[in-house]
């Protein structure tokens, strides 16, 4: 077997540090065969869910998939004055079945390469609550200190990370992520009945993909959307927001439940991806309202969908998007509503942006972002990849 990573390493506190694989994707791109899992936190749901995205990567039987999902791997971190260590206790999958545990030492030196999506934790520290804005603060700081390089998703984010801690721009290398190969345009009826049985939802639909918390600007788009419906009521429209609860959360479901449209305001809570391919693939358009993004992946998963999108033009958005999106301001309602009406009544440009959507999600792989990922690993190893060396490799 080929040695491979599938793991996102976190703090006691829940940052990412070392290597970031948020999605199944780019393990997948590295052709990854032996299942190295951190159990994070157990009420994370993005923990356990990845789990069941194992079987198309790693052949298991259900006695080992029953074993695994019992007893993940473990990730311990230990800050010394010269080096971030960290060991893994991982579960290698053996070509007859059998698990084999290995304790690995990650990071065996000091040059260490970290993920860092954004730094909104310091641009707008009013989107976090004072206890996870200091400890971001704090263990951040630290890890960058010790980084030989930072990679992040986008030229926004990078030249915020140079800004913000001092540092030369060139320490910081833009990976762009994608979105999974599953978001792809599926039988549209299909989707629609999916959607009306699974959460009640039979009328046409607006869509926002998001967790529920203040940069993601919901309650904004709330106001939008009565603005919206309000002045144009020959449409139909209702609005579904998908994304699990935060402690910000009551106040979304407030402004729903104030909101003289209350009633056709949904929300699904987390959902999976199969669920989400169906919710994408029935909506008329995606809204994306966020005031500040370090990718948005959900942009480009609805454009794989072939959903028309109008997102915001600030931070790392208009870097997705490209000229595939309707661009608005996220703090004018007025723009943000507009935006959509002329996505849902003029039939000639939504689809325009739907067919330049699916050209623009085209743009992002898995497999790019792998071959770039390693190609900073190799760097800071001080040696390069070889030309037609195979994706992942134990060695250089």
């Amino acid at each position: 077997m080929s040695d491979g990573v599938i793991a996102r390493l976190f703090d006691a506190d829940g940052h990412d540090h070392a290597i970031d694989l948020s999605s199944i994707e780019l393990p997948r791109a590295l052709g990854a065969r032996r299942l190295l899992w951190v159990d994070i936190d157990r009420q994370q749901p993005h923990a356990l869910d990845a789990l069941d995205d194992l079987h198309g990567l790693i052949d298991l039987d259900t006695r080992a998939r029953a074993r695994i999902a019992e007893d993940t791997g473990r990730a311990r971190l230990r800050a010394s004055q010269d080096r971030l260590h960290l060991t893994l206790e991982a579960l290698d999958v053996r070509d007859d079945g059998r698990l084999e545990r290995h304790e690995i030492d990650l990071v065996a030196g000091p040059d260490v390469v970290v993920s860092i999506h954004d730094v909104s934790y310091l641009e707008h520290p009013e989107f976090f609550p004072m206890a996870r804005r200091v400890q971001l603060k704090i263990s951040v700081e630290r890890t960058v200190r010790r980084a030989a390089k930072i990679l992040t998703l986008s030229e926004f984010s990078r030249q915020g990370i140079a800004r913000s801690y001092g540092l030369d721009p060139d320490k910081v290398a833009v990976v762009p992520a994608a979105c999974s190969d599953i978001f792809k345009p599926v039988s549209r009826a299909k989707a629609k009945a999916f959607v009306e049985g699974r959460f009640q939802v039979a009328h046409p639909f607006i869509l926002c993909v998001g967790d529920l918390q203040p940069r993601k600007n919901l309650p904004g788009l709330i106001r939008a959307f009565e603005e919206l419906v309000g002045n144009y009521p020959e449409l139909p429209h209702h609005l579904v927001m998908v994304g699990k609860d935060t402690w910000y959360a009551s106040k979304v479901h407030q402004a729903a439940e104030n909101s003289p449209f209350g009633n056709r305001i949904h929300f699904t809570g987390y959902v999976d991806d199969a669920e989400l391919l169906q919710i994408y693939n029935a909506c008329d358009i995606f809204v994306f309202p966020s005031f500040y993004e370090g990718f948005g992946i959900p942009i480009l998963e609805a454009m794989a969908c072939g959903r028309a999108v109008a997102c915001a033009n600030t931070s790392a958005m208009p870097e997705v998007a490209g000229s595939a999106a309707v661009l608005f301001n996220p703090h004018s309602t007025e723009e943000m509503m507009t935006s959509m009406r002329d996505l849902l009544r003029n039939a000639e440009l939504r689809a325009r942006k739907e067919r330049l959507g699916q050209q623009n999600a085209m743009r992002f792989s898995w497999m790019g972002t792998a071959r770039q990922t390693l190609e900073v690993y190799y760097e800071v190893a001080g040696t390069r990849a070889k030309q037609g060396q195979p994706a992942i490799a134990g060695r250089p």
